[in-house]
């Protein structure tokens, strides 16, 4: 088999998967890539299966490629083994993924459910949702490559143990207590051969994964939301919903909100682009507004105004009338500005000069 080429829908390349899992397997990129879905998303929400899998997975690479570019060598050794067993054996690796990401997404399911009331709605119902992703991540696992299941085996189980919490107040059993359950019922009950992988193209894969990853970033933002804090200047603990609450009632989020509804307002009857000019002009990319400020002058003055203040200024700040060493530094300094300010100055009024005349030279057209 040969290492070059990296194509999304021909062969594979052992090259490229690799690279991939050099630079980014904790995230799944090689997974991705090896069209592991399941095994991607794992890998993104575990960082690599908590660093452990992604270290091991440098011997298995070669034979995931193989599988994936369905290496004639490599089917018959999955023939063989599905004629051999009527069911995947047991794997004690695939066992320990399966309760480790069960246990991973369960307990971020719990820790997303708001303690309290939340707009006057009781959210501590979605606690029963608990043993519904325990079940997911079991079945996620152990789906992935050339076994599945069905989820309906493995969710009647996390259901059914789930009761135990009301018996056994330390979490960490009845949730461990749970979790087993869940996995040794798939393991089972559900687990047999993939005899066909399934070919979904790009578009599809990234639209399946992004759903997954949005319903995943959900319970994160929820759990930083409600139990999450900040530490302010005095070192006091603010949960983050409180501050996002004064962040947003505060005179300053006012005004910059008032200044953003002032902004669409006048591109509503102006236009973007002229939004935009006005932009340019407030960044001051010419440095003329500072210059401004350097020679004491407004935007109005005249070129003679310009030249009788600069002038002026250079005499009074020039750096021969100063004798102290430290002084003069100071001095060199500000005459360099003054000097700047008046050169950038005179190369607006001139350029404008140029462009007013190049305005009037342009001939009328003719109305007919």
């Amino acid at each position: 088999m040969g290492l070059g080429g990296y194509s999304m829908s021909g062969k594979k390349s052992l090259l490229w998967a690799y690279i991939l899992w050099l630079f980014g397997g904790i995230f799944g990129l090689h997974h991705f890539y090896l069209r592991r879905d399941r095994h991607a998303f794992v890998w993104w929400t575990t960082l690599g299966g908590f660093g452990i899998g992604w270290l091991s997975e440098v011997f298995r690479l070669p034979r995931y490629v193989k599988d994936v570019n369905e290496d004639p060598q490599q089917m018959k050794e999955v023939i063989k083994r599905i004629h051999h067993n009527k069911k995947p054996p047991f794997s004690m690796n695939r066992f320990t993924g399966m309760l480790m990401v069960g246990y991973s997404w369960g307990q971020m399911m719990m820790s997303a459910v708001p303690p309290d009331n939340f707009w006057g709605i009781n959210l501590r119902y979605l606690n029963y949702l608990i043993p519904l992703v325990t079940a997911l991540g079991v079945w996620t696992v152990g789906n992935i490559g050339r076994e599945q299941g069905s989820l309906k085996w493995p969710l009647l189980a996390a259901y059914a143990s789930y009761p135990i919490r009301f018996y056994i107040y330390d979490e960490t059993v009845w949730f461990t207590l749970m979790v087993l359950a869940t996995a040794l019922t798939f393991d089972s009950f559900s687990k047999e051969w993939r005899r066909t992988p399934k070919r979904r193209n790009l578009p599809t894969r990234i639209a399946i994964l992004g759903l997954c990853a949005v319903l995943y970033l959900s319970m994160w933002c929820s759990y930083l939301y409600f139990y999450g804090t900040i530490t302010d200047s005095e070192g006091d603990e603010v949960p983050i919903y409180e501050a996002l609450y004064h962040f947003f009632t505060s005179p300053w989020w006012l005004d910059v909100r008032q200044c953003l509804l002032d902004t669409y307002q006048y591109a509503q009857h102006h236009g973007w682009y002229e939004v935009w000019k006005q932009i340019i002009d407030l960044s001051d990319p010419h440095g003329e507004q500072n210059a401004y400020k350097v020679l004491g002058l407004g935007p109005t003055a005249t070129q003679q105004e310009i030249t009788s203040t600069w002038r002026k200024l250079s005499r009074e700040n020039h750096p021969d009338k100063v004798k102290d060493p430290v002084q003069r530094s100071a001095a060199q300094e500000k005459f360099m500005e003054i000097q700047q300010a008046y050169e950038i100055l005179s190369n607006s009024k001139h350029r404008r000069n140029r462009r007013n005349k190049k305005d009037n030279s342009e001939p009328t057209p003719n109305k007919e």
